[in-house]
């Protein structure tokens, strides 16, 4: 018999963190168990911080290795990356995006990549088909360029606030959802990404480029290429007018602007304001030598 009036909170990153915080103003009582799972693709994961968070209320946590099964009617999995057994549990699953667009992974990245004016996040229920399921709530956000990855997490944070309160809400009084089901022709899907998929390709445009640069930061990795053979990280942009070059070859430094290097893309200069070595994660502007090619 599953706990009624209860639910189980799967919570992962700043998302998780923020959403648990915003459910204990409320909620408090009505949640039965955190689990929680580290990340290690992100520089910070927040996995300390829900725990002390639970900690400090008295709420049960445990990893995700130690969890056994759900025990409650409902389940809610925020930022969520590894697969739930539902075992006949109701699991909503917030998602980053505004389905049926960008069902799959890291949704915000691809759509800051992509220049999207709106972002968001839907609440569904879980399928065994990944993010198909009936929308039970959505929140958007507008948002305009340059901004950061970092920036439009804490934009779409407001969005989780908005319909976790919603949610819970509804569990809690035992009220019904009024669900939309989903219109498979406008459907779009985001891959997974690894660290191939954070290297930067220099014939595309600086605007292309800046956006990519935003989208893959902190907490994330950072955009990557090899500076003179050697992998590096590039954090901050800036696009820079182009010139004519009658032998344009993306990649190759033009210009040293304040010590900081100015490179040929496909379309476009861009001045890299930030500039990381991968290995011992220091500083490399001032570059060594003008005569350095990035690829």
């Amino acid at each position: 018999m599953k706990t009624e009036n209860k639910i189980t909170i799967f919570a992962m990153t700043e998302k998780g963190y923020r959403v648990l915080q915003k459910l204990l103003t409320k909620f408090k009582h009505n949640i039965e168990i955190v689990i929680g799972s580290r990340d290690s693709q992100l520089q910070k994961d927040f996995y300390s911080e829900i725990k002390c968070l639970c900690e400090d209320n008295y709420i049960h946590f445990v990893d995700r290795k130690d969890f056994g099964e759900i025990t409650t009617q409902y389940a809610i999995a925020v930022s969520w990356r590894w697969i739930i057994n539902m075992d006949n549990s109701n699991l909503i699953v917030f998602h980053d995006s505004l389905l049926p667009r960008y069902r799959g992974f890291n949704p915000l990245v691809s759509a800051l990549i992509n220049g999207d004016s709106q972002v968001g996040v839907t609440a569904l229920f879980a399928t065994s088909e990944y993010d198909k399921g009936d929308i039970i709530a959505q929140s958007l956000s507008q948002i305009e360029y340059p901004i950061k990855i970092h920036d439009a997490i804490k934009k779409i944070i407001e969005n989780y606030a908005e319909i976790s309160l919603y949610v819970v809400e509804t569990i809690v009084n035992n009220n019904k959802f009024s669900i939309i089901v989903q219109n498979e022709y406008q459907a779009t899907y985001s891959l997974w990404r690894d660290e191939e998929d954070y290297r930067i390709n220099w014939n595309q445009s600086s605007i292309e480029l800046k956006r990519f640069i935003d989208a893959v930061g902190y907490p994330y990795k950072g955009a990557s290429t090899t500076l003179n053979g050697d992998l590096v990280r590039i954090l901050e942009a800036e696009i820079v007018k182009d010139v004519v070059i009658e032998n344009r070859t993306p990649g190759k430094v033009i210009f040293i602007e304040n010590s900081q290097p100015i490179v040929v893309c496909g379309q476009g200069l861009l001045k890299i304001q930030k500039l990381m070595d991968d290995k011992e994660n220091k500083s490399l502007i001032p570059l060594s030598k003008f005569r350095s090619r990035f690829g």
